[in-house]
């Protein structure tokens, strides 16, 4: 009798696998065929034979309750949904209203709207990124942030390459290579995604110097610690964690009277890139100026954090020193586009102009608690009409806004959040369907079994689409 069965089933298999139409037979049904007009013919062969191998594997393994539908309209319908999600652009815009101004995994700093007009003419036209126009010779494309970068951090020069990590590489490559680097224990950090200080000064070739402990360090231990093979000192800013309690370290001008005694440089990852002061909207961070004054040989620092640009490392410093570095053969691994340099010259030229509110992140970073309050307010009132009677919680109470970025980890800016419970939805519920919203993706946060929108975050022109996501949402 299991054979009877087992026959009569491989007589069903056989059956369904007869039923599978061609290739040819597909790609004459009418949306294929509109299909194939508009696209590279070769990615629709790709799509119509891997579906037609799916489901003579899923017939094969008796999984017939997951084949589609045999019919040669339904499979059409199948293979171009399979097209457009291929060819739909999986980058695309969201509204944060995390209140995380700078959120790594949203793309952290946005950029200035005269950025992403020096985008658009930089991009469709040709410029003289590498064309010195006066001499009409070739040119450096460092000399376009060059001046700008040495007027905000009086340095003597600088260059830009495509991060932060790869500014500390490259500059340990150039000036430590195969000599020792001392750095304090309590500086040996990780940044984001599991790099670590130590992994990329191994990557450069040059040899790592413990110094102190964990929780303290002293100038008298970099001193003893200095011998024919040091190269450096490093001083790392530890932007993302903070040491509080029973600690030490020396400040910035003993390293920096040590560098001079030794002749030795002293060279500082920042890592925030914080140009001006923020301590009036409740953010201390170190300012490069600060460490260039300080006596510093090199300072590195982010484009994409506080400075408020587009991602991109920065290497300032001493002229002598600098130009060490970009002679370096890894430069060019690491140097920046036109593109790049075109946003980070629209940033810092709004610097120059102290036109910060033009920069959305401080911008952002200097809304007051008021300012959100009547907006939260004014968002409330547009979504109350939309939502279902009786069934949503709605209150505008004190919260947090974060820097985020892997900066100022202990800081925190008062705003305004928007608390939202429904009976009809949990609060997990609610997170999800925002986040899948079909027009625009929102990002919120969970808290206490309640969604919560911090509207700090939100471009003000976003707060349309905000009301309507959240509105459906809660349906």
């Amino acid at each position: 009798m299991e054979s009877r069965k087992a026959s009569a089933l491989s007589a069903d298999q056989a059956d369904l696998l007869r039923q599978i139409p061609s290739v040819d037979e597909l790609l004459t049904q009418p949306r294929l065929a509109s299909l194939a007009k508009r696209i590279d013919r070769s990615l629709l062969l790709e799509v119509t034979r891997a579906t037609l191998s799916d489901l003579r594997a899923k017939i094969a393994g008796n999984q017939q309750s997951l084949v589609l539908s045999l019919d040669s309209a339904s499979l059409a319908d199948h293979i171009t949904s399979a097209v457009e999600q291929i060819l739909c652009r999986s980058l695309q815009p969201v509204i944060n209203a995390t209140g995380v101004i700078l959120h790594t995994n949203l793309g952290r700093a946005p950029l200035t709207e005269a950025a992403v007009e020096e985008f658009r003419r930089t991009a469709t036209q040709y410029s003289n990124l590498e064309y010195d126009l006066e001499a009409g010779a070739r040119g450096k494309r460092d000399v376009h942030t060059a001046q700008l970068l040495e007027r905000l951090t009086g340095a003597e020069t600088a260059i830009v390459v495509n991060n932060c990590a790869a500014a500390v590489l490259l500059v340990l490559a150039a000036l430590a290579k195969g000599g020792e680097v001392i750095v304090s224990r309590g500086e040996l950090i990780e940044i984001g995604d599991g790099f670590r200080i130590p992994e990329i000064m191994a990557e450069s070739g040059a040899i790592l110097r413990e110094v102190g402990t964990t929780n303290r360090t002293r100038i008298a231990d970099y001193e003893r610690a200095i011998n024919e093979k040091t190269r450096l000192l490093l001083r790392v800013h530890p932007s993302n964690f903070q040491i509080t309690g029973f600690a030490e370290k020396p400040t910035l001008e003993e390293l920096a009277a040590l560098s001079d005694r030794s002749s030795l440089p002293l060279v500082e990852d920042l890592g925030s890139g914080c140009l001006v002061d923020l301590s009036i909207a409740g953010i201390t961070e170190p300012l490069v100026r600060h460490s260039i004054d300080a006596g510093v040989s090199v300072v590195m620092f982010s484009g994409d954090k506080l400075l408020g640009g587009p991602q991109a490392g920065i290497i300032a410093g001493k002229k002598e020193l600098v130009t060490r570095i970009r002679r370096h053969p890894l430069l060019r691994a690491l140097r920046v586009d036109k593109l790049t340099t075109a946003a980070l010259e629209a940033t810092l030229g709004a610097y120059l102009r102290a036109s910060l509110d033009e920069i959305p992140a401080l911008r952002m970073i200097r809304l007051g608690p008021q300012e959100l309050k009547r907006r939260a307010e004014n968002f409330l009132r547009e979504l109350t009409p939309e939502l279902p009677l009786g069934e949503v919680e709605l209150e505008t109470i004190d919260g947090a806004s974060l820097a985020g970025g892997g900066s100022t980890p202990t800081q925190w800016l008062p705003t305004k959040i928007i608390r939202i419970a429904s009976a009809r939805h949990s609060a997990a519920q609610l997170e999800q369907r925002l986040r899948r919203y079909a027009a625009i993706s929102v990002i919120a946060r969970v808290a206490d079994d309640h969604l919560v929108l911090d509207l700090r975050t939100v471009f003000p022109e976003q707060e349309p689409q905000l009301v309507r996501a959240v509105a459906a949402a809660l349906r």
